[in-house]
């Protein structure tokens, strides 16, 4: 294999969930760039794959990033892998992935297990629009400050947290999103999966009383799109402005009824009085 790239996703959790085409490229690759190497060492020996490792995690990946790509430069293959899922996903692999593009060095995904996607499928929310939005600072102002910016966005909201900040980070979303649609999703495809299909005030309550351990995925329902409501007299007031631009009657009653959802043969009846 000429000089590449390999992004690998790997397991969340349970061991059978890696690809063949995984287990093949992570066998035939010079190296594997890894976050943390004894976790990684942990998955190599379960399928008896031995290659040389080096560690690239968010506080060295300057240093160790332009190392890996100088080797891939010179004609080597690497493999990226993060501890769970997909890497450059709300993962420093993101800054390893940018500067072999940069760099022009070829780039190949191995798609594999995703929390985000995975947790998405068994929430029962609208997955057809979402947004991900990885990891909320564990700064009280920060977080806040990101969440408010969040609480009009209407489409599903997915988020990751660590089990330290799961209470107060439910309890921000309740005072700021008020009291949703939420699943919080534990541990998945772990031994002690769970998923919590509830509301915010309630999810608030459950984590008082049950102290979270383990991983979460957290999937919020989106705001509510607002309706301008409008009275009878304000819709005949706009059929009216219709009718004098030239639209007949009937004409102008449908086009207000649909603008504003008061029945059309209501809106006629104003009209002709």
């Amino acid at each position: 294999m000429a000089g590449k790239l390999y992004v690998v996703g790997t397991p969340i959790g349970n061991l059978e969930d890696i690809s063949a085409r995984a287990v093949r490229i992570l066998s035939e690759v010079d190296f594997i760039a890894a976050e943390d190497t004894r976790v990684t060492l942990k998955l190599l020996n379960h399928f008896n794959i031995k290659k040389p490792m080096i560690s690239y995690f968010e506080h060295n990946k300057l240093s160790k990033g332009t190392v890996i790509i100088d080797r891939i430069k010179n004609g080597e293959t690497a493999a990226i892998v993060t501890d769970a899922g997909m890497p450059a996903i709300s993962d420093p692999g993101e800054d390893l992935v940018r500067e072999a593009i940069n760099c022009g060095v070829c780039i190949e995904s191995v798609p594999g297990p995703s929390a985000l996607t995975a947790a998405l499928s068994i929430s029962g929310m609208k997955s057809e629009r979402f947004c991900f939005e990885g990891f909320l600072s564990a700064e009280k102002k920060e977080r806040k400050s990101r969440l408010t910016n969040l609480k009009d966005e209407e489409r599903t909201m997915v988020f990751y947290e660590a089990p330290h900040k799961l209470k107060k980070t439910l309890a921000d979303m309740l005072e700021l999103f008020g009291n949703r649609e939420v699943s919080v999703v534990k541990e998945i495809t772990k031994t002690h999966e769970t998923t919590l299909k509830t509301t915010l005030d309630e999810a608030v309550k459950y984590y008082a009383e049950n102290e979270p351990k383990g991983e979460y995925v957290i999937i919020v329902h989106g705001a509510k799109k607002e309706v301008e409501k409008y009275t009878l007299k304000e819709a005949v007031s706009l059929c009216l402005e219709l009718i004098k631009k030239g639209e007949s009657k009937t004409e102008a009653a449908k086009q207000i009824a649909r603008l504003t959802g008061i029945k059309k043969s209501d809106i006629y009846k104003e009209v002709v009085k």
